[in-house]
């Protein structure tokens, strides 16, 4: 695999782009680098390790905790847990570092890996790059008793989900009925117990994995069971998580979708009111809706846009202190309570707003008009090339005339899958599909591999 970090950690097909060999070699190298730049303070090292059901991260898991410990650092299995849980119990418990084993919304076949520093931060660009460079180095690893310990807490989840209900109490959430889609992923328990305890009603839907099923046909990617799931059990919402449970995607009690976008224009007038959205300031991204900023704009919330990724979105919330960022995929970072996109903690307040508020969801959404925006995913092409090939950057440029003021258009290699994805925004579905078809052509016949 060349350039193994994406967007998002190291992600791949499991025993072929990502065996367990890279994942032990991975690990090692994690631990052999934050040591070297001083991030243990010289103690020895304790690592949470997390996975998602998928039946690959059971020897991905085996690999990665051999690798941490063979490098002197004791190592907490946490089992089955999303990886905003890895995140807020790596800041809770003053642990040094996780790794959470998951291809978040990819299909079972593939998996990934992501590591996080103490306070429960992806590791920057800088660090995965000197792992990268670092692979294998030879070094002098512990030996005897400097070797590292291997534990298992499985309970430590609960703490997890204390903390998601402490985000919500002393509001309760009684007299709601919701519909949670787990994706048959991380999330499976979790989601529908927070909501639980907080009084909500809940119909449980894809939450039985079995190694196997995660992301099949269900959760952020397939909403099309969660949209028939809360219309007949006459749901007030419903909410469809990702493998990982790092996103989380809404619908209405009619059934219709509500994106990221929309979900940030809810909380970010929620935090407004209650003087919390600091610096009166949203951040998105590049891929965000038009309407979004039209919506703040009018609200009187700026809007920045960063990069694609959610890394990118934490990484500028936290140079200027921002509380409120994500993406138009379902991507929700709520600084207060987290220090990555966490899909139950995006539910629980949307339910919180609701029942602050008495408001349907479809009402509070309704703040925001989308933009008639159309994304192409184009597969099978050198994504490498996208953004230097002359013909493409030309096509791109032609189509920006065409829309003038009235849209925009988007072209970029995607962070964690071999594609291109195609964006364009315009006045009209008509014209934003044309546009793109268009583009996806163009970007097939200059950049196909054959």
């Amino acid at each position: 695999m060349a350039g193994l970090f994406g967007t998002d950690g190291v992600r791949g097909r499991a025993n072929v782009d990502l065996t367990a060999e890279l994942a032990l070699d991975l690990s090692v190298s994690a631990a052999h680098v934050l040591g070297e730049v001083g991030a243990f303070d010289g103690h020895r090292p304790v690592a949470l390790v997390g996975r998602d059901p998928r039946a690959s991260g059971e020897f991905l898991e085996a690999a990665v905790v051999a690798g941490l410990a063979s490098a002197g650092v004791d190592v907490i299995r946490l089992g089955v847990v999303p990886t905003p849980g890895v995140a807020y119990l790596v800041a809770n418990s003053r642990a040094d570092l996780g790794v959470m084993i998951s291809a978040s919304h990819n299909p079972m076949p593939d998996n990934g890996i992501k590591f996080f520093s103490r306070g429960g931060a992806k590791l920057d660009d800088g660090l995965e790059q000197r792992i990268e460079s670092q692979l294998r180095a030879e070094w002098q690893r512990p030996t005897g008793a400097a070797v590292g310990r291997v534990t298992d807490d499985g309970a430590a989840v609960d703490a997890y989900v204390e903390h998601l209900v402490s985000s919500v109490a002393p509001v309760r959430l009684t007299g709601l009925k919701v519909a949670i889609d787990a994706a048959n992923g991380a999330a499976y328990r979790t989601a529908a117990q927070a909501c639980r305890a907080l009084g909500a009603e809940v119909i449980a839907i894809h939450a039985e994995p079995d190694g196997t099923n995660i992301n099949d046909d269900c959760g952020s990617t397939h909403p099309g069971s969660l949209q028939r799931a809360v219309v007949e059990h006459g749901c007030h919402a419903g909410f469809a998580l990702d493998g990982d449970a790092d996103r989380c995607l809404a619908v209405d009690e009619s059934g219709a979708m509500i994106d990221g976008d929309q979900i940030l224009a809810v909380l970010a007038l929620a935090l407004s009111e209650a003087d919390e959205l600091v610096g009166d300031t949203l951040v998105a991204t590049v891929m965000s809706n038009q309407g979004l900023v039209n919506a703040m704009t009018e609200a009187g919330i700026s809007v920045q846009r960063a990069a694609v990724g959610d890394r990118y979105v934490l990484e500028l919330m936290n140079a200027q202190g921002f509380s409120l960022g994500g993406e138009q995929s379902g991507h929700v970072i709520m600084s207060r309570w987290a220090s990555t996109g966490d899909g139950t903690l995006t539910a629980l307040q949307l339910l919180r707003r609701m029942a602050d508020t008495g408001r349907s969801l479809a009402d509070l959404a309704s703040v925001m008009h989308r933009l008639p925006q159309v994304l192409v995913n184009v597969s099978g092409v050198d994504k490498a090339r996208a953004g230097t090939d002359p013909g493409v950057l030309e096509a791109v440029q032609a189509a920006s005339r065409r829309l003038g003021d009235s849209g925009r258009v988007l072209l970029r290699p995607s962070g964690t899958e071999q594609l291109v994805r195609v964006m364009v925004e315009a006045a009209t579905h008509e014209e934003a599909d044309a546009v793109a078809d268009s583009l996806a052509g163009v970007v097939r016949e200059h950049l196909g591999l054959g």
